[in-house]
C-alpha cells in the first residue's frame, strides 16, 4: 500500500510536470504586465514589460504587448511637441488592446489614415470615467500640448464614482505572493485563465463572506441614470475634460441617450460608432468576449479617423 502512495504520488508529480512543459513550449498561458501607482498618484503598467497576452481557452487570441516609459501598452513614446499633431486616445481594456499585437493596434490604424498625426494610447484594464479625468488633470502639462483628446466611455461601467481615489487594494493583490506563484507556475495560470480553479476561488470567497449579508436594493433604471449623471457632473467640476478638444468615444446604441445628451449640452463632442458596427457585414468582436476583433478595430480607427478629418474641415 506505501508503494502504490508512493507510486501514484510520483506519477501525479510526473504527469503535472509534463503538463507545465506543454503549457510553456505552446505558450498556452496568459502573460499580464506588473501594475503600479506612480507618484501622481495614477495606475499602469511598469514600463519596459514585453511579452504575450493569451486570450480564449485555446489560443483563441495572441498578441504580443509592449509597455513603453510611460506604463502603456504602445509601439510609440509619448512626447508630445508643440509642432507635431497628436491624439490621446484613453480608456479601459479595449483601448489597452492587449488583444491584438500592439503594432497593429487603435492608434496604429489612426495613424495609418491620418499620417500627419500621432496617436499616444492611454489604454489600462480597469480604467473608468474617473481614472481618466483624472489622468489628464496629473499630466496636464502633457495633455496641454497634445491637440485632440478621445475619451472611450464603456457604460455603465465606467461610470459608477463621483470621485478618483487609486485602487492601492487593487495593485496590491495582484502584486500578492499568491498572485506571484499563479503566473510562475504556468499550468496553474492557465488552468486559472480558462476557468478550472473558480470553484476554489468561489469557496474562498464564500468563506471570507461568511456570517457577512448584503443587502442590494432594487432601484429603477431611472435612479441608476441618475446617480450616473451625477456622477460625471461630479467628476466633470473637480477634473474637467480638456475644453475645445476633447470627445467622448460611446456605443450610442448601448448608452442610456441622458448620457449622451448631457456631453453634448456641456459642449462636449460624441463620436459614436454604434451605427458603423451595425453596418458591418462581419462580427466586430471576438467570439469569447465583447472586446472589439480586428474589423472591430478598424471600424473604430475610421470612426475617429472621420471625426479628426470634419474638425479639420469646420
Amino acid at each position: 500500500m506505501k508503494k502504490f502512495i508512493i507510486k501514484s504520488i510520483a506519477y501525479v508529480v510526473l504527469i503535472l510536470l509534463i503538463l507545465e512543459g506543454l503549457v510553456r513550449i505552446l505558450h498556452l498561458y496568459d502573460e499580464d504586465p506588473p501594475r503600479f501607482i506612480d507618484e501622481a498618484g495614477v495606475e499602469k503598467r511598469i514600463p519596459g514589460n514585453e511579452g504575450i497576452s493569451v486570450t480564449g481557452n485555446r489560443i483563441q487570441n495572441h498578441a504580443r504587448f509592449h509597455i513603453n516609459k510611460f506604463g502603456y501598452n504602445s509601439f510609440r513614446e509619448f512626447i508630445p511637441t508643440d509642432t507635431d499633431k497628436e491624439i490621446a486616445l484613453i480608456g479601459d481594456s479595449f483601448i489597452q488592446g492587449f488583444h491584438i499585437d500592439y503594432t497593429n493596434s487603435i492608434g496604429k490604424k489612426i495613424e495609418d489614415q491620418l499620417p500627419q498625426y500621432k496617436v499616444f494610447e492611454f489604454g489600462y484594464a480597469g480604467y473608468d470615467l474617473a481614472d481618466q479625468l483624472y489622468l489628464i488633470h496629473a499630466y496636464d502639462s502633457i495633455f496641454k500640448a497634445i491637440d485632440d483628446v478621445i475619451i472611450y466611455v464603456h457604460y455603465p461601467d465606467d461610470l459608477y464614482r463621483d470621485d478618483y481615489e487609486p485602487n492601492q487594494d487593487r495593485v496590491n493583490m495582484l502584486n500578492s505572493p499568491l498572485f506571484k506563484i499563479r503566473d510562475e507556475i504556468k499550468l496553474l495560470s492557465y488552468a486559472s485563465a480558462i476557468g478550472l480553479v473558480d470553484p476554489i476561488k468561489e469557496a474562498i470567497l464564500s468563506i471570507r463572506s461568511s456570517g457577512h449579508t448584503e443587502v442590494h436594493d432594487e432601484i429603477s433604471d431611472s435612479e441608476k441614470i441618475a446617480s450616473y449623471l451625477r456622477n460625471i457632473e461630479s467628476l466633470f467640476t473637480k477634473f474637467p475634460p480638456p475644453a475645445q478638444k476633447t470627445a467622448f468615444l460611446i456605443d450610442g446604441e448601448h448608452c442610456a441617450p441622458e448620457i449622451v445628451s448631457l456631453l453634448k449640452s456641456k459642449g462636449y463632442p460624441v463620436i459614436d460608432y454604434s451605427g458603423a458596427f451595425a453596418q458591418s457585414e462581419k462580427p466586430v468582436t471576438l467570439i469569447y468576449d465583447q472586446h472589439w476583433n480586428e474589423n472591430g478595430r478598424k471600424i473604430i480607427a475610421r470612426c475617429i479617423s472621420e471625426y479628426i478629418n470634419s474638425k479639420k474641415s469646420d
